[in-house]
């Protein structure tokens, strides 16, 4: 199925092209292009619209769900404070999510057509086009489906009472994320901590792509050993 010497035309719907790169679609998804516009995925126009998704989206519609799912906990008799470090909780949990997830999934080696192919799906195409800013944030009816399987295992393994106050932290650590996401490509901080972080993300997409996998902070990323060895030039 991998035809030797392919080439993906870039003016063709692109995500059914990549997997006949074989083994060196690696090199290729790591060969960022840098423009602003989006490319086409799909022939289909239904598909296409919805691998595309604006960034406010995220907390237009998650936000509403984390007010009534810490709604729901304070309904069922959960104490204002320990609402509060049930919410950090899950934030602190989605960090872990977070760091894991990009290192462990969207960084995986593919192998072979499919492999290939859905891996561009999920993360390849943000590393071949970093800047295409109607495809840096996930999805929301893909987040939902994905909620389904964590919501079953937070109310089995927390008290009925703050379950679903500590689903509300980990989902707003993920709005959090994805909205950090968007900034750190599209925004321009001069200093503090937003510069710093837009640059540590910048190394991982241009320079460093094995190491600092941590978006919204560097916490994981010193924790497991894959911080990047030292500071680089200055973002411009």
């Amino acid at each position: 199925m991998v035809a030797q010497g392919f080439t993906v035309d870039l003016n063709k719907p692109l995500v059914f092209q990549v997997g006949h790169l074989g083994d060196s679609y690696e090199e290729w998804v790591h060969q960022p292009i840098i423009s602003k516009g989006s490319p086409r995925f799909f022939e289909n126009d239904i598909l296409e619209l919805l691998t595309r998704t604006v960034w406010w989206a995220i907390p237009s519609v998650w936000l509403p769900i984390v007010g009534w799912l810490v709604w729901t906990s304070l309904k069922r008799g959960g104490g204002i404070s320990e609402l509060f470090l049930t919410l950090l909780g899950g934030i602190f949990l989605w960090t872990f999510l977070e760091y894991s997830l990009h290192r462990f999934v969207f960084h995986m080696k593919p192998s072979g057509y499919w492999a290939n192919t859905l891996h561009y799906l999920i993360h390849g195409c943000h590393h071949k086009h970093p800047m295409d800013g109607l495809r840096l944030v996930f999805p929301p009816a893909a987040t939902a489906i994905l909620l389904l399987p964590l919501w079953s295992v937070v109310k089995l393994l927390l008290p009925f009472t703050y379950a679903p106050a500590f689903l509300g932290g980990g989902l707003l650590g993920y709005i959090i994320y994805d909205c950090t996401h968007y900034y750190l490509h599209h925004g321009k901080p001069f200093k503090g901590i937003s510069h710093s972080l837009k640059r540590y993300h910048m190394d991982h997409h241009f320079k460093l792509q094995d190491k600092g996998y941590g978006i919204t902070s560097k916490f994981w990323d010193i924790i497991f050993g894959t911080l990047p060895p030292k500071p680089t030039n200055k973002i411009k």
